[in-house]
């Protein structure tokens, strides 16, 4: 037996004009002209075969019968527009991922096409200083510089590398580099998050130039993208520019690498490691980074 309901539109109607008391704010509410929802509240009251409203002193009044079905019409609609914001809510999500240009660029992009997500899923990467302060930096999940641990955060370390020099080819033929001595008269690229040239040129026993001998950026980022265009050598992390030294833009400089260490790590909100998405992004991650390139550790924070 199919159920006996009455018309929907009917039963919103009356619930509108019961909450308002006015079949012109009813109307107003559902778009609707007041002689409409008149009409509804009649079709409804013919349906149940009673009377819902009833004027006295020139004021329109529920009847107790009314009064009784619009509080249990009123819990049936908020209930039916909860469930549905909850299944549109689920079916339309962003994730909000935060990490740093030089790891959006060379290292995330590159691999989003095999990231599994449903199709009503919206990826929004951002890109700057990986703040893993989720108070303020409007962020889902962040790949954060190095391993510190967070209060409040699940921090797990996802990628070490160490850094060797590399430069574009034709800046490698214009200045016929052939021993790391030959690096001390180039120009090189700094960066101001860690500029590790003093240590790559010990691990070689060359001393290094004694004043910065090129221009210095925010990131390592900036820096490699500069040597792109021939403008000197930067000190790369292999596990970003492994894909574009093997493409040919760049090329290495020597066997000598600098001693490895966590350079990223995946962090969100304890709270929320769970969540389908988040914790789908971060196997999405993980599976990508090569063994090598994986620390064997974890931190998280109390």
């Amino acid at each position: 037996m199919g159920r006996k309901l009455p018309p929907f539109a009917a039963v919103r109607a009356f619930e509108a004009a019961a909450r308002h008391l006015s079949f012109k704010k009813a109307a107003d509410e559902l778009c609707l002209s007041p002689s409409a929802v008149s009409h509804q509240v009649r079709a409804l009251e013919e349906f149940l075969d009673t009377k819902l409203f009833e004027r006295r002193h020139n004021k329109m009044q529920l009847t107790q019968t009314g009064e009784a079905y619009s509080g249990k019409m009123t819990t049936l609609l908020d209930t039916f527009e909860a469930s549905t914001s909850d299944i549109a809510d689920a079916e339309n999500q962003t994730l909000r991922v935060l990490c740093t240009p030089g790891f959006a660029a060379r290292w995330l992009v590159p691999r989003l096409d095999r990231f599994f997500a449903p199709s009503a899923v919206r990826l929004r990467v951002s890109v700057g200083a990986p703040s893993t302060d989720f108070q303020t930096n409007d962020a889902d999940v962040v790949i954060g510089w190095a391993d510190t641990p967070v209060a409040g955060a699940e921090v797990v370390p996802l990628m070490q590398s160490g850094r060797y020099p590399v430069a574009s080819p034709n800046f490698v033929r214009d200045h016929d580099i052939e021993k790391p001595e030959d690096l001390r008269n180039v120009t090189l690229m700094h960066d101001e998050t860690m500029d590790q040239w003093a240590e790559w040129f010990a691990s070689v026993g060359v001393e290094p130039p004694d004043f910065p001998s090129g221009p210095e950026f925010p990131n390592c980022e900036l820096a490699t993208s500069g040597v792109e265009q021939g403008l000197g050598v930067s000190l790369a992390y292999d596990i970003m520019v492994r894909e574009t030294v093997a493409s040919g833009r760049l090329v290495r400089l020597f066997e000598a690498v600098t001693m490895p260490f966590v350079i990223y790590s995946f962090v969100c909100q304890r709270s929320r490691a769970s969540e389908p998405l988040v914790a789908a992004f971060r196997e999405f991650v993980f599976s990508e980074v090569e063994p090598n390139g994986r620390p064997s550790f974890a931190v998280v924070a109390e």
